[in-house]
Formats: structure tokens, C-alpha cells, sequence
């Protein structure tokens, strides 16, 4: 008897079967120590050992049918996904949600019904740009993206460290990836050569906020535990009669300040130093914990925000002020458990934000609403169209979830023999609509419109209130050294002489300071600059304001009001219904 066998057997386990386990199954997989378990094949035969190879005699070739060898190395060819083309270096960790105060009078989503009710929940922290061996201290935003498994399916928040984003323009996303990528020609980042970088940001103005957020002090987080998380988009949320508001998501750390790490210390930093602490902390049992809170206005608020503070609650690079838009917690989140396996239930997990519930739908954030189209897609591109049934991704319901979708790769559950259709021998049962949809959505009336964005004055109040308001003096110094030293690895002055000038619109500070730094004369402002990417709504002459040269008979189809709810878009609501 060999001391393998003797060994499982003193365990209590014939050849690594659990007497109690007729099937294998994801959960006691999950949980099973090696001494529980026997190597076999793919298929589930028992094999003596990992490294035996069939040849021909002692010294011949390998033989075809050796299916033990080919399975290894024909496994070992495919056991590599595409990575993410964004957010593809990350880390995460599971844990809870708890409602702590219910606002059954904004919305009807169950998790948020009543105190005290909790859902697991997963997150998934993330650098944006970089590729899946990136450093974790890369001057760079930070995904933060939850997913809730709620009674009623799984609500997914897929949320950034920073309120606002470079863009609001969608069509413009692959746009500014690819400069955050490597060049096609050098394959250097930007951190080698950010002539690219520099180049789209000073083509495209409404980057501003953006660029003031990254290139301060939040912009290298000392880990993921100490981040905040901002949905940036407007969601709406509906409540049991059909009244909606529109809100945005905060989520606040608990673990006391927020911690940053300057720009000259981030290389001693080992590349996976986020990864690490959030990993070691939870397993020394000092849970991260985060406070989840919501702004809220009504429809008619978000008009008279927009006629009256030039606040565009469709623009992710606006952001509501909390003086006016005061922050409500509703919950608290907690992580205590690490993955068990990384590839399974951190790589292999699918955020999207059209993973909704009832209670809660999209607003009409332009950026939002090709999110929610691109983040299925590539889930379905990166994982299968059966995505949702891995196990990390399954939702956990109370009911027995059923739909008409079939086949496909890894289809684990197939609906076994009911009807593909709506069959009227075998009914499926079907909840009524909780969401009247008509109501929360079915107010728009217009022509197509090819609409892209210009920039305007209100676009740089919120960065000048960063520098004037936020920013203390040593956070302005480091401000501009990181900037600087960025713009060290830029082979074009014309970009740096554009983007001080845009810098000019923020603070004639910011720009003077950036001149001295960088030894380079920045532009007056923009009234005179032509961009690429956005018309220049500040522009000094007509010609000057059309984006990429485009002829001055071009319709700025919505430029008035940028898109945003202009006064009259939303019918009137009773105030009682609305208030809050």
C-alpha cells in the first residue's frame, strides 16, 4: 500500500472521495484541501501521475493517444483569457452589504427596503490604463465596481476613485484609451514618452476636472483600502408609485483619512502593494469598510440646476455640490473574505452597469448608456455569452430564475427540457412589471441629432474651485510637480503651450506656476485655440469654433444646452411624490 493511499485513508477518504459527495460541485470544490481530492483527467478518470508520458520503447516518440498528455499541454495552450482593455490590472475581495437606513420613499429596490438587510457582495479594485502586470502605484484613475447579490438579482456599481471622468463625449472612450496604451510604433507608455497623452488632453479641454484630480494627491491612492468610490453617472431611482429622482452614488472609506502616495515615492512601492495590503488585511482580520451615501434631485431640480448653475446632471465631468445636493448614507459595505481562487472569482468576475434591478434605472448620461452596451459585450467577447452563469457572476435568488436564452459555449444550465419559448402547454410564471416604465422613461420626443459637446465657462468652475478651495499649498506644489514631470517625456511644446493655456482657464496661477516649472510659454487662454475633439464654445471668432475643421455651416444640434435637461423636459410630478 502506498504512503499516498495510506495517507487519505487515515483522513477518512477512499482515494480522495468524500463519502457524503456523490457529484462534484463548484462550492465543495471551492473548499476542499488537496489531500481531499485525486488527480484524474479532464474527464474525471483517476491517473497515477502528473508527469507519466507514453512513448514508443525507452527512447522513441511520444505516442497520439497518450490523451493524459495531450489534455495537459492542450489545457495549459488555452488557460489564458483575454485580458480587460481597461481596468485590466485589479484585485478584490468578497463581503457583505448592510442597509442601515431604508429609502423605501425614493426607491423600491429591495436591498435598500429595510434596516438591517444585508446581500453578499464582491469588489474589484483596479488601475485604469495599464495592462494586467502594471504597477499598482501608477499615477492613474482607480475602478471600483461592486456587485450586490440581491434578493431580485445582482446590482452591479461600476465606479471610479474620482467623480468625474475625461470625457463626456462617448464616442471619444476608444479614443483616449488608446493614448493610455502603448504606442503602436515605440510601445512605450506614457510614463516613457507622454507625447500622446498630452496631445488628447489639450485637444479636448473638458478633460480639465480630470486631469486636476489625477494630478493631485488622489491620483496615486496608498492602497485600495483607503480610496473613495464615485459613481460619477446619474442614475435614477423609482420608488413604489412610480416617482423618480435622480441620484448619484458615493462610496466613503472608513479607514480613516485618505491616504495618498507622492509621486517620487511611488517607485519603492513593490508593483503589487495594493493587491498585498488588501489581501493581508483581511486575512489579519481588519476588514475595510466603506459607507454607502446618494445625492438626490428631482427632475425639476436638475433642470433648474442646469438654467440656473450651468450644472449638467448628464455630464460625467460635472459633479453636484454638497452644500446643495447634501450626501444620505443608506448602507455600510464590508470585506472579509479573500478569494480562494483569483483566476475564478476576481478575474473571471463581470461588472456592467446595466446589471440593474428594480428601483433603480439609467438616466440619460450619454457616456452611461454606451457603458451599458460595451460592458456586456466584452464580457461576452472575454468570457462567453454564458457569462452570468460562472459561479462568481450567478445570481442568488430566492425563485428559480428562468429565460429563454440557450446553447453557447459553457452553457451549465441549459433550462433542461421546458419549452424554449412562451409555450402555452408549459406557462412560465412571470412577475408583474414593479417599474412603470412608461413614466420613467418615455418622455422623449425629437429628431436624430449628431451631437458632440463644446467647451463653455462652466466647464472649468469646478477644477477652479479644486485649486482655490481644496487644494492647500502643498498640495498646489505637488500639483504642479507632478504635472511637470509629466510633461518632461512630451516631444511636442505645442502640446504643453496648448494645455498651459487650458490650465490658464483654470487659474492664471496654475499656468504661471506650470511656465516657470516646464520653462515653456503657455497660450493666453483659449478664446484663440482650435481643437480637435470639442467645439470651442469661448472661441474669440466664429472660425474658431468648429471642432477638427469642420465647415462653419455645421449644426451644433444641442450645444445650447449640452444635452442637459433644459427647463420643460420633465412633465410635472405632484411635489408630495417627490419629496425627500
Amino acid at each position: 500500500m502506498s504512503s499516498a493511499t495510506t495517507h487519505t485513508e487515515t483522513n477518512g477518504h477512499i482515494n480522495g472521495q468524500h463519502p457524503s459527495v456523490k457529484y462534484r460541485d463548484y462550492s465543495d470544490d471551492r473548499k476542499a484541501t488537496s489531500d481531499e481530492t485525486v488527480y484524474t483527467t479532464s474527464n474525471g478518470a483517476p491517473y497515477p501521475h502528473p508527469y507519466e508520458t507514453q512513448r514508443v520503447g525507452e527512447n522513441g516518440p511520444l505516442l497520439l493517444q497518450d490523451f493524459h498528455l495531450i489534455d495537459l499541454l492542450s489545457h495549459f495552450d488555452r488557460e489564458r483569457i483575454p485580458e480587460r482593455v481597461v481596468h485590466a490590472k485589479g484585485s478584490g475581495a468578497h463581503g457583505y452589504f448592510r442597509c442601515t437606513n431604508p429609502i423605501p420613499e425614493l426607491t423600491s429596490m429591495d436591498i435598500l427596503s429595510e434596516a438591517g438587510k444585508e446581500c453578499p457582495i464582491s469588489i474589484r479594485f483596479s488601475t485604469v490604463g495599464g495592462e494586467s502586470g502594471s504597477h499598482d502605484q501608477a499615477r492613474d484613475p482607480r475602478g471600483f465596481s461592486i456587485k450586490f447579490r440581491t434578493d431580485e438579482g445582482n446590482w452591479d456599481i461600476v465606479a471610479n476613485n474620482t467623480p468625474v471622468f475625461f470625457l463626456r463625449d462617448p464616442a471619444k472612450f476608444p479614443h483616449f484609451i488608446h493614448t493610455q496604451k502603448r504606442h503602436p510604433s515605440t510601445h512605450l507608455t506614457h510614463m516613457d514618452d507622454s507625447t500622446v497623452f498630452w496631445d488628447y488632453l489639450s485637444q479636448n479641454p473638458e478633460s480639465i476636472h480630470q486631469v486636476m484630480v489625477l494630478f493631485g494627491d488622489r491620483g496615486i491612492p496608498q492602497s485600495w483600502r483607503f480610496m473613495q468610490g464615485y459613481y460619477g453617472h446619474t442614475m435614477k431611482l423609482i420608488n413604489k408609485n412610480n416617482d423618480w429622482v435622480y441620484a448619484q452614488i458615493h462610496i466613503k472609506n472608513q479607514q480613516g483619512e485618505v491616504k495618498f502616495v507622492k509621486q517620487e515615492d511611488s517607485a519603492s512601492y513593490s508593483a503589487d502593494h495594493s493587491t498585498k495590503d488588501l489581501y493581508d488585511a483581511i486575512e489579519k482580520e481588519d476588514y475595510p469598510k466603506w459607507t454607502l451615501e446618494i445625492q438626490t434631485m428631482t427632475p425639476q431640480e436638475a433642470e433648474k440646476a442646469w438654467e440656473e448653475d450651468k450644472i449638467n446632471v448628464f455630464d460625467l465631468t460635472h459633479v453636484w455640490p454638497h452644500s446643495k445636493y447634501p450626501l444620505k448614507k443608506v448602507g455600510e459595505l464590508v470585506l472579509n473574505e479573500n478569494p480562494v481562487n483569483y483566476f475564478a472569482e476576481i478575474e473571471q468576475i463581470a461588472f456592467s452597469p446595466s446589471h440593474l434591478v428594480p428601483g433603480i434605472e439609467p438616466s440619460a448620461d450619454p457616456v452611461l448608456q454606451s457603458r451599458l452596451f460595451s460592458y456586456p459585450d466584452t464580457h461576452r467577447h472575454r468570457l462567453g455569452a454564458n457569462y452570468q452563469q460562472l459561479p462568481v457572476n450567478a445570481p442568488r435568488t430566492k425563485y428559480r430564475a428562468a429565460n429563454f436564452q440557450r446553447d453557447g459555449p459553457m452553457a451549465f444550465f441549459n433550462q433542461g427540457a421546458r419549452p424554449n419559448y412562451i409555450s402555452s402547454i408549459e406557462p412560465i410564471s412571470m412577475r408583474e412589471r414593479t417599474v412603470d416604465l412608461d413614466k420613467v422613461h418615455g418622455h422623449f420626443i425629437g429628431q436624430a441629432v449628431a451631437f458632440m459637446s463644446e467647451i463653455r465657462p462652466e466647464d472649468f468652475n469646478a477644477p477652479r474651485a479644486l485649486w482655490e478651495k481644496v487644494f492647500d499649498d502643498g498640495a498646489k506644489e505637488r500639483f504642479i510637480k507632478n504635472v511637470s514631470g509629466h510633461m518632461e517625456n512630451c516631444s511636442e511644446e505645442e502640446i504643453i503651450k496648448r494645455q498651459i493655456g487650458i490650465f490658464r482657464e483654470v487659474s492664471d496661477d496654475i499656468a504661471t506656476r506650470l511656465e516657470k516649472a516646464t520653462d515653456i510659454k503657455g497660450y493666453p487662454g483659449i478664446k484663440d485655440m482650435k481643437f480637435n475633439g470639442t467645439h470651442n464654445g469661448m472661441a474669440s471668432s466664429p472660425e474658431k469654433r468648429n471642432a477638427n475643421g469642420m465647415s462653419s455651416k455645421i449644426l451644433y444640434s444641442g450645444a445650447h444646452s449640452q444635452g442637459a435637461p433644459i427647463q420643460g423636459t420633465h412633465p410635472r410630478q405632484p411635489a408630495a411624490a417627490l419629496a425627500h
